[in-house]
């Protein structure tokens, strides 16, 4: 069997904790993973793995050999950087990730345009709610949208990104229409699992109003919040990036615009510059380009 193969399967059992989950992420069978595993043993002398009917686990020349091959394979990946140095254009893969709303609305079409541009290049895109962890994953780039990143990770600011309340004037029409920010507590308001979910915060000459708010509809995805909105169910503090269109036709009115939100911050987040390769530097600076353009200013 192929070692060099076989190490990568062996990371990949050991990173997702099942060798179907491995098959899957490695495009190959479940048989032939575990082929590759029974080769490395053999080769190494040593069991690698405790397997169960419910799990796997490392045993303890396992832990050791897969510090071993995670700095073989950074040395790997360091060494075709440094090869491909010469070479002017972007190539290899890299996996990203961003929220579903933002990887719909913004990603999707910087990623096609950016590997139209750089035909050598190949990009796996992981669109996901929640906080992923890039080093278990494997991600090589997060596009977040936060107040604040990871001391651990490095972060490169693209742009800030601005909220907006936002209703239908259905709604309004129904319950009235908040003339202040502490009216927002008699609302239905519809809120983010992990941005503002019982308390809105907003400023006003400097001074800062935090506002107790609860509604019957929250999620963890701000489309979801925005197709409730759309059907008149309550106001929702949505990103201006997927609403600005729908404000313009009328379907949606912004609410108490004498207040301001907190922006966020939208950054390219990885995990170690001493890995960066030149595609990555090269799709940062695609995105901080196109993040920055005046195209993009409505929403910053």
């Amino acid at each position: 069997m192929d070692r060099l193969t076989g190490i990568d399967v062996f990371i990949e059992v050991a990173e997702r904790g099942s060798l179907t989950a491995a098959a899957d992420a490695l495009a190959m069978s479940r048989p032939m993973v575990t082929r590759h595993l029974a080769g490395l043993e053999s080769w190494l002398g040593a069991r690698l793995l405790h397997r169960t009917t419910r799990r796997i686990s490392l045993t303890g020349p396992g832990e050791a050999a897969l510090a071993r091959f995670r700095q073989m394979r950074g040395i790997s990946a360091g060494l075709q950087d440094e090869l491909a140095s010469d070479d002017p254009e972007p190539h290899g893969t890299l996996r990203v990730t961003a929220s579903v709303s933002f990887g719909q609305i913004h990603l999707a079409p910087a990623v096609a345009e950016f590997v139209q541009r750089h035909r050598q290049a190949r990009i796996e895109m992981l669109m996901v709610d929640r906080i992923v962890n890039l080093v278990e994953e494997r991600i090589d780039l997060a596009v977040r949208i936060s107040r604040q990143i990871d001391p651990a990770l490095i972060a490169r600011r693209l742009a800030s990104c601005r909220s907006v309340l936002c209703a239908t004037p259905a709604y309004l029409a129904l319950h009235g229409t908040p003339g202040s920010a502490e009216a927002l507590a008699s609302h239905n308001c519809l809120t983010h699992h992990y941005v503002g979910k019982g308390t809105w915060r907003l400023q006003r000459d400097g001074r800062e109003v935090a506002v107790g708010v609860a509604g019957n509809i929250s999620a963890n995805d701000a489309s979801l919040l925005l197709e409730a909105v759309r059907a008149d169910a309550g106001i929702a503090m949505l990103p201006m990036y997927q609403v600005h269109p729908l404000l313009q036709q009328g379907e949606l009115v912004a609410l108490l615009p004498e207040y301001a939100l907190e922006a966020m911050g939208l950054h390219a987040v990885y995990a170690s510059r001493r890995q960066q390769s030149p595609l990555l530097r090269s799709f940062i600076d695609f995105l901080s380009d196109r993040f920055s353009s005046a195209a993009f200013a409505p929403f910053c």
